[in-house]
């Protein structure tokens, strides 16, 4: 079935991205309805139309009035859906779309849209994932979510136990080694078996899901100078150090622990794929200082891919009309080019 509503006679939908997509469309879970997701959606749409086919799961009701949508049911139809409407996965959530203010009755539609999505790309009828954001208290009142995040919430359900945030750019790629946490705990946190995963889980993604062969990894120290020969720190020496030197022998290719204040200007850049960095800050400051509206989160180590807009629900901002796609449009596009990676290593 396609049902178009409104009459696709009277708009129809640019499509300036003619580049090659997988042959799947990309699965986008709607996020929380308050804020600027369901707005998203529909200007992506507007950029993208059928040239990069992808559908949203989510409440029809909760888009904007003006958004001409396309309801299927089957992924198959999205790219003659795009066409004509933002293609739509429906799904019946239990309350309206209040612009800025949550709605507990809305929470269980939300996971439901996230796991609607894992399925549709774990089954292979979606390439990739690419999630609008929700807001965790929402889910928490709504819900009683009991994951900390968005990301923990994919690796449950994926059946992961480890899995590695990167944030991405045209101009730049992060991986911090240790997320959300107070810095007075990070030292602790920074054990060689840590160090040894996130790097592993960020080649191999390099190599599969990028498409770069032979991936360039730089590490940031954790102390200021790199800890300068240990006058400042000695956890380069002790365990940052050690860890490098073991994936060295392996032939991975792997500088550092550099000192992070020297990392990120221009000619630095071109020396490596990715910035692996000790804590949250020392990787996302420097992102969102040379690219703040195009950076991507994506998830690394789940068995399918899945990216997102790096910004919040922006309820402040929602039903106004100002929504910014420029990160979402950066996360489909990042995704299908991983998809496209992805399928031509055998889907590895």
């Amino acid at each position: 079935m396609l049902d178009t509503d409104p009459d696709p006679k009277t708009e129809t939908a640019p499509g300036p991205d003619r580049s090659a997509a997988p042959v799947a469309p990309i699965a986008v879970s709607c996020g929380e309805p308050a804020g600027i997701g369901p707005e998203l959606a529909g200007l992506a749409w507007r950029a993208l139309g059928d040239s990069l086919p992808f559908f949203w799961i989510g409440d029809p009701d909760h888009l904007p009035g003006d958004t001409p949508r396309a309801v299927i049911d089957d992924p198959s139809e999205t790219a003659r859906a795009a066409r004509h409407g933002l293609p739509v996965w429906p799904l019946a959530f239990g309350g309206p779309r209040i612009p800025g203010t949550p709605r507990p009755e809305n929470a269980p539609g939300v996971l439901a849209a996230i796991e609607t999505g894992v399925r549709f790309v774990e089954d292979g009828a979606a390439a990739a994932l690419t999630t609008l954001p929700i807001h965790k208290k929402a889910l928490k009142d709504g819900a009683a979510f009991a994951f900390p995040g968005h990301t923990e919430f994919l690796a449950h359900l994926a059946g992961v136990d480890r899995v590695v945030m990167m944030l991405a750019s045209d101009v730049l790629r992060v991986v911090p080694v240790t997320i959300h946490e107070p810095l007075a705990r990070v030292p602790g946190l920074l054990t060689p078996e840590l160090l040894d995963a996130t790097l592993r889980i960020t080649h191999h993604t390099l190599i599969h899901d990028f498409g770069i062969a032979r991936p360039r990894l730089a590490v940031a120290g954790l102390n200021p100078h790199a800890g300068e020969g240990g006058t400042i720190g000695r956890e380069e020496i002790e365990v940052i150090g050690p860890a490098l030197d073991r994936l060295r022998a392996e032939g991975m290719d792997v500088t550092g622990p550099r000192s992070a204040d020297t990392m990120f200007h221009d000619a630095a850049r071109a020396t490596y794929d990715a910035a692996v960095c000790m804590y949250h800050d020392q990787a996302l400051i420097p992102i969102k200082a040379l690219d703040f509206a195009g950076g991507v989160n994506v998830t690394l180590g789940l068995p399918f891919i899945r990216t997102s807009p790096d910004h919040g629900t922006a309820f402040d901002i929602a039903g106004k009309g100002q929504a910014d796609v420029t990160s979402t449009l950066a996360a489909l596009r990042l995704a299908r080019h991983m998809a496209a990676a992805r399928a031509a290593h055998g889907g590895h």
